[in-house]
């Protein structure tokens, strides 16, 4: 039996849920699926280290800031406390084990989504909640079936402790790649990142003020005054790393999140470890060796443990009908309400592309489409 409602919520990490929260205030009907058997379910598996990087008052979700006593950078287990108490909050009861499995029109013009389960649900809107991080990214290199070590993706990563006195090769300096090499480190392991290209890297403060509401603040600038206070901030800040392997793009910081959608490396202690050689810089891999691997221009490495810090796609197009033409250069969702023939079809939590974080955009997005769907019934 297919069951009829105003809206389907796909998803019940923070998007999903900053769009349920308003949604029930509204008193607007709508269901809310994931797959997991709990809301936020990625938090509870990220790895142990982890903290946000955005500041506290800009990574609520709508409705429920953080008390005053909750540290500026949450931890990763507080934050997700936190969505299942936005969850009880709000009055939000998603239907948890049910995972999308398709999102298209049916016969009579309405937004029909399926479930693995069998379930359907007919609605005038759907709004996708599934998150960048969906789908690991994880290369394959040549020899790699020859590697005696073992290699992970860093979704299984959770602690360095298992990796005590042993060589482990990071691949990949983004902000999980960097964080996960110094949680090795702290760990007692002797750990290593290969990093294929320059990477833009700034401190998480300045003299006590969080670098993210600096970033804010020049992107109320035009692009290229921003642009270049944010270099010269860079080169202040963090200096010229070129002597240990990592060189700084000719991009700022800002513009690379405007134009690519990817965060600079927010530095949390990496930069001071990788100074005083406790964590060693190596170029992009070339092939798996038997015992570990070989870097371009040739030098070899051993390597007891890989993790791959290689990032994810979000992937929509697996289940939303179409999904292709709805994406940018990047493979994500490029519009928050496409409109036109997918009116009624609405993505939140793929917006990587404003300054301020990604929690900060799914606050301002859920409002969006929430208004958008009370706009649209009232218009009918």
């Amino acid at each position: 039996m297919t069951e009829r409602m105003e809206t389907v919520v796909v998803g019940a990490g923070p998007a999903g849920l900053a769009v349920a929260g308003r949604l029930s205030r509204l008193g607007r009907s709508y269901v809310l699926l994931e797959k997991a058997g709990r809301v936020g379910d990625a938090w509870y598996r990220h790895y142990a280290r982890l903290h946000l990087h955005t500041v506290k008052q800009t990574s609520h979700l709508p409705h429920l800031p953080f008390p005053d006593e909750t540290p500026r950078y949450l931890p990763r287990a507080t934050f997700a406390d936190y969505l299942e108490s936005y969850r009880r909050a709000m009055g939000i009861e998603p239907r948890l084990g049910e995972e999308v499995v398709r999102i298209g029109r049916d016969e009579s013009g309405r937004w029909r989504t399926e479930s693995a389960t069998g379930a359907a649900f007919s609605s005038d809107h759907v709004v996708v909640a599934t998150g960048f991080n969906r789908v690991p990214k994880a290369p394959a290199w040549p020899g790699m079936e020859e590697f005696s070590g073992t290699v992970e993706h860093s979704r299984a990563y959770r602690s360095g402790a298992p990796w005590r006195d042993r060589d482990v090769l990071v691949v990949g300096m983004g902000n999980t790649g960097a964080e996960i090499a110094l949680d090795l480190f702290e760990h007692g392991a002797r750990p290593a990142i290969s990093v294929r290209g320059p990477v833009n890297v700034v401190p998480r403060d300045v003299l006590g003020r969080p670098t993210q509401l600096s970033a804010i603040a020049l992107a109320r600038l035009p692009d290229r005054l921003g642009d270049a206070l944010g270099i010269l901030l860079r080169k202040l800040t963090v200096g010229d790393l070129s002597r240990w392997g990592i060189a700084a793009p000719r991009i700022p910081p800002a513009a690379q999140i405007r134009l690519h959608g990817k965060t600079p490396v927010i530095d949390v202690g990496t930069v001071a470890r990788i100074r005083d050689g406790s964590i060693a810089v190596r170029p992009g891999i070339e092939r798996f060796t038997r015992d570990g691997v070989r870097f371009a221009g040739g030098r070899e490495g051993r390597y007891d443990h890989v993790v791959l810090a290689t990032g994810y796609r979000s992937r929509v197009e697996d289940f939303v009908e179409g999904g292709e033409e709805l994406l940018n250069r990047h493979g994500h969702p490029a519009e928050v309400s496409p409109g036109g023939r997918h009116r009624g079809l609405h993505f939140v939590g793929f917006d990587g592309y404003s300054v301020g974080g990604l929690l900060r955009t799914i606050h301002r997005d859920s409002g969006r489409v929430v208004e958008a769907i009370a706009g649209a019934a009232a218009a009918a």
